[in-house]
């Protein structure tokens, strides 16, 4: 049973609503360089629409810090946004006040409006509740359709919550169902790789990952740590020799929970991290002095596809190498495209997210591919973390 609302539950027909998502793109000279959170935002935005509802999208673009920044204006991703949505969308020169107030006017019923960026106000980041109040005058209902931005408690997906019927929106609703799935009641066995630079960003991730899964396998700059910390010389790989202690913790944890840790057994090495560098493969015992492990290598790409062949569920969060630099992203393509295969063969449920992990699973053009893949940053991290975000808490108190 879920325990938060869904627009489902609420008649919108003739209303306003006000509907939280993420369009923080990309943006090169002006232009949205990367339309995919504009995309996927779109379905809620056009359901509601059917349904009878004037729609007001509220949104952030960069960090402001609470000042007009006229290159952080969301008018041309509203401009993007009517182009996805195939209709005009009016600009509101502010996101409160008779501004955003005179444009939902203009706008008319059964019309998409679309506020200026949030945080132009210091009041948005500080959850101030008299900011939420003249947001919320805005509307009659509340959606909040930006999972990704839900471990923030922010005025706009927070405070808000208590001051009008709040429901998920349709991407939140997918990505709370597909989470819950892959980690709460996941069908076993259950497999999380972890990788990613440092350790120390990724503690709270491991410790709960092994208290919850049957294997973490850790590549990227995080199993040099693992590694170095087992005594094995990592040659001059970034290692962070300071974390060793707690990644025998982790080791040691996971012990006791009944999880395996699965470390590389090979590597790719090479002197400078470049395009076309020269490069071996070694097993870890055999790592040059003079070199740095780049990536992990086909003995553990065998191991890990081997493994994932005995699974039923992935949880996948950073890549295995240095993936935007070939040939430092073979392992991490080969993983991926066996997660792929095995996924639309209906043998494995996949989830992948985190900046890092949705440009590799890009790369590896597989993203279709996956069950789902959550576009989410730090709000995917502190989930696998096992924290409650305040942007879900807040519609779940809304029940």
């Amino acid at each position: 049973m879920r325990d938060f609302k869904t627009i489902d539950d609420f008649d919108v027909a003739g209303k306003r609503v006000l509907i939280r998502v993420d369009l923080n793109v990309p943006m090169t000279s002006g232009v949205v360089a990367d339309a995919i959170r504009i995309e996927r935002t779109v379905p809620t935005i056009k359901e509601l629409l059917a349904k009878g509802a004037s729609v007001v999208v509220m949104s952030h673009l960069g960090r402001p810090k609470g000042k007009v920044v006229p290159s952080m204006s969301l008018k041309p991703v509203g401009e993007a946004l009517a182009r996805v949505l195939g209709r005009e969308v009016p600009f509101a020169a502010d996101c409160v006040g008779p501004a955003a107030g005179d444009a939902i006017d203009a706008a008319g019923p059964g019309g998409v409006t679309l506020l200026e960026n949030l945080r132009f106000h210091p009041e948005e980041e500080a959850n101030d509740p008299a900011f939420a109040g003249k947001l919320a005058e805005l509307g009659h209902i509340y959606v909040n359709d930006a999972f990704s931005c839900a471990h923030r408690a922010h005025a706009s997906t927070a405070a808000i919550a208590s001051l009008l019927p709040a429901a998920a929106g349709r991407l939140m609703e997918a990505e709370l169902k597909a989470l819950a799935g892959a980690l709460d009641r996941a069908a076993r066995p259950l497999m999380a790789i972890v990788g990613g630079a440092k350790v120390s960003t990724k503690v709270a991730v491991l410790g709960n990952l092994v208290g919850k899964v049957d294997v973490v396998a850790i590549g990227g700059g995080m199993a040099n740590t693992f590694l170095a910390a087992q005594g094995i010389d990592v040659g001059k790989s970034l290692c962070e020799r300071d974390m060793a202690g707690t990644a025998r913790d982790i080791m040691a944890r996971a012990i006791e929970q009944g999880c395996e840790i699965a470390l590389p057994i090979d590597a790719v090495v090479a002197r400078e991290l470049k395009e076309g560098a020269a490069t071996q493969t070694v097993m870890l015992d055999r790592v040059p002095a003079d070199s740095m492990i780049l990536d992990v290598g086909p003995a553990t790409v065998a191991e890990l596809t081997a493994r994932l062949r005995r699974c039923k569920t992935l949880v996948w969060n950073g890549p295995l190498g240095a993936f935007e630099t070939p040939p430092f992203d073979r392992a991490t393509n080969a993983v991926a495209r066996e997660a792929a295969a095995l996924t639309r063969a209906g043998k494995l449920v996949s989830v992948a997210g985190g900046g890092d992990t949705v440009a590799a699973l890009a790369r590896a053009r597989v993203m279709g591919d996956f069950s789902y893949v959550t576009m989410a940053g730090g709000a995917f991290l502190e989930w696998l973390e096992g924290r409650e975000l305040p942007g879900i808490a807040a519609l779940k108190r809304g029940v």
